[in-house]
């Protein structure tokens, strides 16, 4: 996120955005035409070769392991080690790390592009990722500034919004995903000079096609370390298609003022596109009640290693980080109005064995035995979960492979109450050898709830 000593008045934003509020309101009007309620994973149940494709309810989202998240920070962090401790523009880990973004989503199956620009003597670099289908008329589009300062890694400003995009962008292709309206997601540079690569970006559209962008999403800092959850209000219609998704959850946001006119956000705003977004915090102290109703420490800052060299992998709230990459997925789900469909499954292997979890007790598993598998497991092996429960937030589930190493399927989230964990769960388990036994294990760490697991599969 730029520095508040920036070039651009924060005021004279804020008066800005109120002049756009409405019009922002009437334009996503049509955005929010699909199934209303939270976004919950459900099974998508895979079954024999000869089965019928299955599929997500529509808005429904998938699961979005953090671990997942924090696998690409990890990577980020070692491309700014290797490139002088930073990821800023004009720089070698800028580059790298726009180059690992890429790699990924051109494996995946998205349409990428990469727009140069010039800025402060130093060419950078903008990443359009863009899903093949839906309207093209109708652009839902969610982004994010992948540069860090000069100072150090930037890795929860902004690699944590970055990362979070990432590995939703990845989970429409892992669910085969198809919405109704085109999905769009773009990684900025320069932003920390003032958002140069975004505005690039929005003078370079024709106001043909700006008029297809029905919103955008913009997501800076979403791991921060002592965190708070604010909501952008610059669009009520978005606003509260975030405030709900929190509220369903028993979370408490406020609306962001500390963020206004700083970030990607503001290029697409000033020209009357409607924009929303997650922020963890930055720079301003947390208060005794912000304190009260989120926890962390009162009269310290978000993050204090905002625009610092102690910006790295430490420096992250995984709980915020998890919960906001969900709201993410929640709202690209929702706002594109489509469904999702897994292929027909390969070999499948299930226990429908009932496995009583303790109520804040020891971990228990249940196995499953592989046999007949040639060589080793699948890169986008799919885990299918049936547990029953009162309180899914109590609940860490892994996937143990014969190896023994485990794969971290869902965290516990004290502030996730609703119930049940239904989902299919993709894991990247290319090293294990197929044939053994697995084991799905699950702790209920926290009292009170109960449940069991009544049933898992395993699609090869």
């Amino acid at each position: 996120m730029l520095e508040l000593t920036g070039p651009l008045d924060g005021s004279a934003r804020r008066s800005r955005a109120a002049a756009f509020l409405a019009t922002g309101a009437a334009l996503t009007a049509t955005l929010l035409g699909v199934a209303s309620g939270p976004a919950l994973a459900v099974p998508t149940a895979a079954g024999s070769p000869a089965a019928a494709v299955s599929t997500r309810t529509r808005a429904d989202a998938p699961t979005i392991p953090v671990a997942n998240v924090k696998a690409h920070l990890n990577q980020l962090q070692s491309i700014a080690n290797a490139n002088g401790g930073n990821r800023a523009h004009g720089r070698s880990g800028y580059k790298a790390s726009l180059d690992y973004v890429k790699g990924k989503l051109d494996a995946a199956g998205f349409t990428t592009t990469v727009q140069q620009f010039t800025t402060s003597g130093a060419t950078g670099y903008n990443l359009i990722a863009d899903w093949p289908g839906g309207d093209t008329n109708h652009v839902v589009f969610a982004g994010s500034h992948l540069d860090s300062v000069n100072a150090g890694p930037g890795i929860n400003d902004n690699g944590s919004g970055s990362a979070g995009i990432l590995e939703v962008a990845l989970a429409v292709a892992r669910e085969g995903y198809k919405p109704d309206k085109h999905l769009r997601f773009g990684w900025w540079g320069a932003e920390e000079l003032g958002m140069r690569g975004s505005q690039y970006y929005v003078n370079s559209l024709p106001s043909a096609e700006r008029s297809k962008i029905d919103g955008y999403l913009n997501f800076d800092m979403i791991g921060s370390p002592n965190p708070g959850y604010y909501v952008y209000g610059y669009d009520a219609n978005l606003q509260s298609l975030f405030e709900d998704w929190f509220a369903a959850r028993n979370i408490a946001t406020e609306v962001d003022h500390e963020g206004d006119g700083r970030s990607d956000h503001a290029p697409f705003q000033n020209v009357g596109i409607p924009v929303g977004g997650l922020f963890s915090g930055a720079d301003y102290i947390k208060t005794d009640e912000q304190a009260q109703k989120w926890g962390g420490t009162a009269g310290r800052a978000f993050d204090a290693c905002y625009h610092r060299s102690c910006d790295t992998y430490a420096n992250l709230d995984d709980t915020a980080l998890g919960t906001n990459t969900a709201a993410i997925a929640g709202a690209v789900w929702k706002l594109s109005g489509g469904s999702s469909t897994t292929p027909p499954g390969g070999k499948v292997f299930e226990s429908k064995t009932r496995v009583d979890i303790p109520d804040a007790g020891a971990a228990v598993e249940s196995p499953i035995a592989v046999t007949g598998i040639t060589g080793k497991a699948p890169s986008a092996l799919k885990v299918t979960v049936d547990i029953k429960h009162t309180y899914r937030g109590d609940l860490a589930v892994d996937l143990v492979g014969p190896s023994g190493r485990t794969y971290r399927l869902k965290n516990a989230d004290s502030g996730d109450s609703a119930a049940d964990v239904n989902a299919t769960f993709t894991v990247d388990a290319a090293t294990e050898t197929a044939n053994g036994t697995w084991k799905l294990r699950v702790q209920d760490v926290a009292p009170q709830d109960v449940g069991y697991v009544a049933g898992w599969k395993l699609t090869f």
